[in-house]
């Protein structure tokens, strides 16, 4: 190939065995197009225009479904053009954080598109998640399942994003008991915003694990005739343990729903219990005010007006109100 930057590795597959030495992407696959059991598998990672084009002419690929590859904004989908079907999947991994706050990044998201082809597969990565130099590995240590074809790497891609749906499912679990506990521990520190970041991010986690529902399902139909037995079974499995992500996702989200309103719950109680201090305190203030007011009138027959004792009496009068009216409020839980 003429442009290099942007690709992560390219070989041919002979047999599930990779054959040695790099040539030209144009002579692997004529090659692989020519020999029996055959395909190229060339990975990409934010590939540029020239290259893109490239890789498209090499394999014929859909201009719609190459457009598709350069908009990064894609969600999960299976679309054919012919005899090659173009496959979208939303990457993620989840972000280690010593606390949760109202910041927290807690799921990252990339991309993954693949181009799969009677004798070629080609995956295009976006973003820093979704890295597929272990699933290579994995496949090229197991030639008898990559001798299936390009739908074995199809699998063995798909396999593992599905994983590490299960693993940040099975971690945002921790996020969340921590906001239950914080809803309902006796200090409250745990803020709404918490909570809400906590759903952003689940958000985001649904965005990416929901949609890929209906291709899994669409690659178990019987007019995808061209997927291996062996390996229509293996997607039936990545399938379950998609579905098993999707219904955690979605109690999740039922249960975030119900500690916010909790939360909420929580606010109005104690901005009411607020209020009842401060009208409570306004009582005893205005009881003292009344008293003083009265007094302060300067009419000429007021009650122990020339009274000895009148000024500390009326002293007294109000000190004694107000304790009084003190023990009775926080009696009745005001105070």
């Amino acid at each position: 190939m003429h442009t290099t930057e942007g690709i992560v590795d390219c070989a041919l597959y002979v047999g599930g065995v990779r054959a040695p030495g790099k040539h030209d992407l144009a002579a692997l696959y004529e090659q692989a197009r020519q020999t029996p059991g055959a395909f190229v598998w060339i990975g990409l990672h934010e590939p540029g225009t020239a290259l893109l084009a490239e890789v498209a002419g090499t394999f014929a690929l859909h201009p719609l479904a190459v457009e598709d590859v350069v908009h990064q904004e894609q969600l999960p989908k299976l679309e054919r053009y012919g005899d090659t079907a173009f496959l979208v999947l939303r990457a993620a991994a989840y972000v280690e954080h010593t606390e949760l706050t109202e910041s927290s990044e807690i799921v990252d998201t990339g991309s993954v598109r693949m181009f799969v082809g009677p004798r070629f597969v080609v995956t295009v990565r976006h973003g820093h998640v979704g890295a597929l130099r272990q699933v290579r590995d994995e496949l090229e240590a197991t030639p008898e399942q990559l001798a299936e074809g390009p739908w074995a790497v199809a699998h063995g891609v798909c396999d593992r994003i599905v994983d590490e749906y299960v693993r940040i499912a099975a971690a945002m679990r921790a996020d969340v008991d921590t906001v239950e506990r914080g809803v309902f521990a006796r200090d409250r520190a745990l803020r709404i915003e918490h909570i809400y970041q906590l759903k952003r991010e689940l958000l985001e986690f649904r965005s990416a694990v929901l949609p890929l529902q209906q291709p899994l399902a669409a690659l178990q139909e019987p007019q995808t005739a061209e997927l291996p037995t062996e390996i229509r079974r293996y997607f039936r499995d990545v399938r379950d343990h998609h579905s098993r992500v999707v219904d955690q996702i979605t109690k999740y989200d039922d249960l975030l729903n119900s500690l916010l309103q909790a939360r909420l719950a929580q606010v109005t109680v104690e901005q009411n219990n607020d209020m009842r201090k401060i009208a409570s305190w306004a009582a005893i203030a205005a009881m003292q005010t009344a008293i003083a007011g009265i007094y302060g009138m300067n009419f000429t027959f007021m009650p122990e007006l020339k009274w000895r004792y009148g000024y500390p009496g009326v002293l007294t009068l109000m000190l004694v109100g107000s304790v009084f009216l003190y023990r009775r409020l926080r009696r009745v839980g005001w105070l």
